[in-house]
């Protein structure tokens, strides 16, 4: 398991593979985003996408199912939130993305000497690597206290 200690800034990583179906985009916009062009897909072409998109709000929550998935070493404790989430292309039915992360800020708490902060600035891209969504995720992670830091790996 890394702790806080563990984790350097500019650590990166590359991992992931989620498929999205027709089925799926409709079934979540049924549920929580009920928009023409994620619903329908006549609608769809019609709109500014010229076809049936996912919301970003599904394209956020695959990128979470992702980092849960695939981020298993790490001891986090939970989120703090995410700033400057932007989506900059629509996922599409048959798409498949993949993350890409990089550490970019670490702070210990000023309040609790078991834990710190990490931010990661994280990507979702498709195959042929186009970006589909990026924000900065802040993780609380659990510190080690008494670990000696010569010793431990220096990379998540």
């Amino acid at each position: 398991m890394r702790f806080y200690e563990d984790i350097t800034v500019g650590d990166r990583r590359e991992f992931g593979e989620f498929r999205i179906t027709k089925d799926e985009i409709i079934e979540f916009a049924r549920k929580y985003d009920p928009q023409p062009f994620h619903l329908d897909e006549e609608a769809a072409e019609g709109s500014m996408f010229g076809g049936l998109v996912a919301s970003g709000w599904q394209t956020a929550a695959i990128c979470m199912r992702l980092t849960v998935e695939n981020i298993t070493d790490v001891a986090t404790l939970g989120g703090l939130g995410v700033d400057n989430l932007r989506w900059h292309t629509p996922l599409r039915p048959g798409d498949t993305v993949h993350l890409r992360t990089e550490v970019l800020d670490k702070r210990p708490s000023e309040s609790r000497d078991d834990r710190g902060y990490v931010t990661r600035q994280v990507e979702g891209v498709t195959d042929d690597g186009t970006r589909v969504i990026s924000y900065e995720g802040i993780e609380i992670v659990r510190r080690d206290i008494g670990a000696d830091s010569e010793t431990r790996p220096n990379s998540v």
